[in-house]
């Protein structure tokens, strides 16, 4: 019984903090049904009265929220697309390829980690500028070309690939795209939905950046879009938070559907490399 106690206070410690925690989010489902100015009320209800959905007919049908909604996910799945492109191949050239300067080269982009990303918007927009692709999509997708972390990210897990398998296959007659597509990438598959999830969830965030560079409200995503609609109904409380679940929804539903190679990629990464 001693031995148990301490167990079943700290499963209720767990809880009472996992309550705390989701209490918000439940909270702002709750006020997305509830009706105009009920969650404005003294105390605040929990449970809207008569649940109804006229704030997100009136969201997509007035506000033009679908737009924005595909603008979020056009430009995430896009953005987590191409940094994987670019960052998957270049993190195992980093850990398993010889070329002059690797090392040095991957120290300094490691160490380029520490500089705020802030620092670089302003050149950036100047330059896209200079090109045109301001209010354009490739220009809200350039930051996500490649991602230093993820860059880590790879070359950290890639270094447990045994160098004699990689031997075997140039042995066997095995291009460098051959062994890269067959068989380093299958062994790359948990880090590589880690890193998936990780660019989606922050490009999908994401609103510094969309807010300098898409000046056409119709380019708006999801974050940028909200903002500008809660300048504009700032007393419609129940319609911020629908905007809310809206934007918060399709990534909690990924992360919730892949959640489980997320932690297998997560617990790999801490025992190899």
């Amino acid at each position: 019984m001693k031995h148990a106690l301490p167990k079943v206070l700290l499963n209720i410690a767990v809880a009472l903090i996992g309550l705390i925690v989701l209490f918000p989010l439940a909270w702002m489902v709750s006020v997305s049904f509830m009706s105009a100015g009920e969650a404005a009320t003294f105390p605040p209800p929990l449970l809207p009265a008569q649940p109804t959905l006229e704030h997100y007919r009136d969201l997509f049908a007035n506000q033009g929220m679908g737009r924005y909604l595909w603008n979020s996910v056009a430009l995430a799945g896009l953005a987590t697309g191409l940094c994987l492109l670019v960052t998957v191949p270049a993190g195992y050239a980093f850990a398993k390829l010889r070329f002059t300067g690797r090392d040095r080269l991957f120290q300094m982009l490691v160490g380029a980690l520490v500089i705020p990303a802030q620092i670089g918007t302003l050149p950036l927009f100047l330059m896209l500028k200079q090109v045109g692709l301001v209010n354009t999509y490739a220009g809200a997708l350039v930051p996500w070309l490649t991602s230093i972390f993820g860059l880590f990210l790879v070359r950290q897990y890639a270094l447990s690939i045994p160098d004699e398998m990689l031997e075997a296959a140039r042995v066997d007659g095995a291009s460098e795209r051959q062994i890269f597509t067959r068989v380093v990438l299958p062994t790359l598959q948990p880090i590589l939905v880690t890193l998936a999830l990780f660019i989606f969830v922050g490009s999908w965030n994401d609103f510094l950046w969309p807010l300098i560079i898409l000046t056409d409200q119709s380019n708006y995503t999801l974050p940028v879009a909200l903002a500008t609609l809660s300048r504009e109904h700032v007393q419609d409380i129940e319609m911020m938070m629908a905007g809310s679940v809206i934007t918060v929804l399709p990534v909690l539903i990924l992360f919730l559907a892949l959640q489980r190679y997320y932690i297998r990629g997560m617990l790999a990464g801490s025992v190899k490399g």
